[in-house]
């Protein structure tokens, strides 16, 4: 995570978002990967229109409980010729003790479409 320190997005879990034993869904981390993925696509693209095509290649390493301060930070690894693939890295601030862990990291696959939801490429 030495390379992009700027989190694109930055959130606090409620218990909302948990399970019964206090631990967060992974879906509700996945929507945030996605959610910050989109983000360092248009900042990469411009405001071009994606979809998310493929979550890849992600691993949950520790669990997320309620009260983290969660940090996504996202990069741009790859440009197709209508897709773009971010890098998105998860860590948790576990605000008693201050500790910050990496707890997921994804590769998200959007692809960029137009008004009629076909490919249109990107450059």
């Amino acid at each position: 995570m030495d390379t992009f320190r700027d989190p694109t997005l930055r959130v606090t879990l409620m218990p909302r978002d948990t399970n019964r034993h206090g631990t967060v869904f992974g879906g509700i981390i996945l929507s945030y990967i996605d959610l910050a993925g989109a983000i360092q696509a248009r900042r990469s693209l411009g405001p071009l229109n994606f979809v998310t095509v493929a979550l890849d290649h992600v691993v949950f390493h520790k669990p997320v409980f309620v009260g983290d301060l969660v940090s996504l930070y996202a990069e741009t690894v790859k440009i197709g010729r209508t897709s773009v693939t971010t890098r998105v890295i998860v860590e948790a601030e576990r605000m008693e003790s201050g500790e910050v862990i990496r707890v997921t990291e994804a590769d998200v696959v959007y692809v960029a479409v137009g008004e009629d939801w076909k490919p249109t490429p990107v450059r």
